[in-house]
């Protein structure tokens, strides 16, 4: 009799799990982790996306103005600084790593802004065709970036609330499953805004560039 119970035993148990994980809310937090994963790989994927854009940009920046030394050094650090954080699914749990991922992003940012507003002082750089098709690359790619970044925040936000909510706080605390860190306002605010730059306005003279010199006077014949 015991022998025929037992498998019987095995699958009501089985069946009882399946049901309670079911009904406390567990296929909810695996389902939006899923998403919170996939959301997290696209928005590395345009930040990738914006970083293989730099080295170019740089170069033709460089071709009209190579005295601009302290912006390109700014880029170069901003860069090398976004290079050395791995974006690992892991990152996304730690809020330390994500907060220094987040400040390195917008260091580059910033200085791919200042180095775009070069180009207001050299009308034959903003006149360039590879500097414009770079230019416009990058903004289509910051769009891209806002959207992406957009996404994760609604799965983050989606994910944590059902993390703090009854009864599925309790499966998530059995599970180990924490809230996730997610973008910060004062951070949205600072990074959201693509970099842009008014070709319409007059060039100013560059600061680096020194003043003409007056022309020699004649000696006395």
């Amino acid at each position: 009799m015991r022998k025929l119970l037992s498998p019987f035993a095995g699958i009501l148990a089985a069946t009882f799990v399946a049901l309670f994980l079911s009904g406390c809310g567990y296929n909810d937090l695996q389902r939006q982790d899923e998403q919170i994963k996939a959301a997290w790989s696209e928005v590395i994927n345009q930040y990738q996306r914006r970083s293989d854009l730099v080295p170019n940009l740089v170069a033709t920046v460089k071709g009209y103005a190579a005295q601009e030394q302290t912006i390109f050094i700014q880029v170069a650090e901003a860069r090398a600084s976004v290079g050395s954080i791995k974006a690992t699914p892991e990152l996304i749990n730690d809020p330390a790593a994500f907060a220094k991922f987040q400040a390195a992003q917008g260091q580059l940012q910033s200085a791919l802004s200042r180095l775009l507003l070069v180009a207001e002082n050299y009308p034959q750089l903003k006149s360039d065709a590879v500097f414009r098709d770079l230019t416009a690359q990058l903004e289509g790619t910051e769009n891209r970036i806002t959207v992406a970044r957009n996404r994760y925040i609604k799965a983050v936000q989606d994910f944590n609330v059902t993390v703090r909510s009854f009864p599925t706080n309790l499966t998530a605390m059995i599970f180990k499953m924490d809230v996730k860190p997610n973008f910060t306002v004062d951070n949205e605010k600072a990074i959201s805004v693509p970099p842009t730059v008014d070709f319409g306005k007059a060039p100013a003279t560059p600061s680096t560039l020194p003043a003409p010199q007056p022309a020699p006077t004649p000696a006395p014949k």
